[in-house]
């Protein structure tokens, strides 16, 4: 029993694998908090996406993928930007035309090269299992940049995130700590795009923080129950998948959701119980006797 659960990890690409997903769960933990507390999850799917003209072009060109993923999603989130104020649409509809333009955009210029399928699929879902020594080390290097800035703008984040108005007041400068913010999440989405595709990188980035937000409140307890969530799924979904034979990526994304659906279903069961042992536990009161006024 016990060389069957770890009998995968001894293997030099799922242990690599491992420690790849570990870092991702960790710098998408600092990231996706931020995301889906300030309601920006479809901005991060549309960026997941939106990436793939600079990825595109940067492998056409033998240029550096991050920086192709990043220059992408750069431009995709300062064009967000000068939409946002917009009073003939609303914001997501802003995102949304992005979304499909600079998709679009990067399709066609996969289409260009000669393995059009396999490159669009490389790009769109990855492999988490071909992560290599250098991809380890981008991993690294992003959790400690995400973590530093995260450090040093935590208070005018938190005060952007519940009280924009307010943080002006305080002279924390929330346009600068929304740029800010944007930036990671760039970040993020592009060192997670090149290593192991958009499904997984932005599956760690929304599952295990929607999860975390369910079961604690203060945000540093979030980022350290989602860290720990998204690193579950790593481990339960490279297992699966080795004795499954299925997408080891997809795999780890689909457990991360499944992770957020059980702790959801547990805390409305939980709620429930709750409310019933209070009306139990209520105490009844007498019935008025006959004839008192």
């Amino acid at each position: 029993m016990m060389s069957s659960l770890v009998e995968p990890f001894t293997v030099s690409f799922v242990v690599r694998a491992l420690v790849g997903g570990v870092l991702l769960a960790g710098v998408c933990a600092l990231v996706g908090v931020w995301v889906i507390a300030r309601g920006m999850t479809f901005l991060g799917e549309a960026m997941s996406h939106g990436m793939l003209p600079g990825v595109a072009l940067a492998s056409i060109l033998g240029g550096n993928l991050v920086v192709g993923a990043a220059a992408s999603a750069f431009a995709m989130a300062a064009g967000v930007n000068a939409l946002r104020h917009s009073r003939e649409f609303g914001r997501d509809t802003g995102i949304g035309l992005l979304f499909v333009g600079m998709l679009s955009v990067g399709v066609i210029i996969v289409s260009h090269s000669r393995s059009f399928a396999t490159d669009l699929t490389a790009f769109l879902f990855g492999d988490v299992l071909a992560i290599q020594r250098p991809d380890l080390l981008l991993l690294g290097g992003a959790v400690t940049v995400v973590a530093a800035v995260t450090a040093a703008c935590y208070r005018p984040f938190l005060a952007l995130t519940f009280d924009p108005r307010k943080a002006r007041t305080l002279g924390l400068r929330p346009d600068l700590a929304n740029a800010v913010m944007l930036a990671l999440l760039t970040l993020t989405m592009a060192v997670g795009f090149s290593v192991v595709g958009t499904l997984l990188a932005f599956g760690m980035l929304i599952a295990p923080s929607a999860a975390a937000l369910l079961v604690a409140r203060r945000l540093p307890a979030v980022m350290l129950t989602s860290f720990v969530l998204g690193a579950a799924a790593v481990v339960l979904g490279l297992w699966i998948s080795w004795y499954a034979a299925t997408a080891a990526g997809a795999t780890i994304a689909a457990v991360a959701v499944l992770i957020f659906f059980v702790t959801l279903a547990a805390r409305r069961i939980t709620t429930a119980v709750r409310h019933l042992r209070s009306h139990v536990s209520a105490p009844i009161a007498d019935p008025p006797l006959r004839g008192s006024s």
